[in-house]
């Protein structure tokens, strides 16, 4: 699709992004969609929309055109859903995100190139996608002010410490339920989890005791 055909549906789309989607509930700059078996993202998003549920549908995966015009988001969940494969700069200009869970879903891999956008994300849920298995070593390189990361009940048998050495500000952390190998690079990632003092979640994101 050439770039004016993409620009012409993304004007066409913004002309129409004026009121609450059917069915949702929208009040104070949020829009709730939870749980209303949409297939498709919402093409009537108001545009100042500051908050983002769409928890518990059934999206395959979420447009860029459409969700990039969103540019106030701060807060985006899009949990349990089927959302899989590809993710990778989908996220390019909603900047000001700081919430996002992308749990219970269908991701596999996360790359240096699915959140580099999001400088100023703090929570990330990514937990119980089973078919997760990869996240690479420079995934949070531009997430720096993360504080809350989850990865619980993937199919993770490996993360190289170096991704999180990369979060200076991280607190929280959730590992439980992955099938690990225990070798000397999984030795070197409890090694660090002990010397930073980041809290290691335990079942259901509860700090472990």
């Amino acid at each position: 699709m050439s770039a004016w055909m993409m620009l012409l549906l993304g004007m066409s789309w913004a002309a129409e992004s004026l009121s609450c989607p059917k069915g949702c509930t929208c009040q104070h700059l949020a829009v709730n969609c939870t749980g209303k078996q949409l297939e498709e993202f919402p093409t009537t998003v108001p545009l100042d929309t500051r908050q983002l549920i769409l928890a518990q549908n059934k999206l395959t995966y979420l447009p860029l055109v459409e969700l990039n015009f969103l540019t106030d988001l701060i807060y985006l969940d899009c949990s349990g859903n089927s959302l899989g494969e590809d993710l990778d700069f989908t996220f390019v200009s909603i900047v000001k995100l700081v919430y996002l869970d992308l749990s219970f879903n269908n991701l596999t891999q996360i790359t240096f190139g699915t959140f580099s956008q999001l400088s100023s994300l703090v929570v990330l849920k990514l937990s119980d996608n089973p078919g997760l298995v990869e996240i690479e070593k420079d995934s949070f390189a531009n997430n720096t002010w993360l504080r809350h990361l989850d990865v619980s009940r993937c199919s993770l048998t490996f993360i190289d410490t170096s991704a999180m050495r990369d979060l200076p500000h991280l607190r929280s952390l959730g590992l439980r339920g992955n099938p690990w190998f225990c070798n000397c690079s999984f030795m070197e990632l409890c090694r660090w989890m002990k010397e930073s003092g980041v809290t290691i979640l335990g079942e259901y994101g509860r700090p472990r005791n």
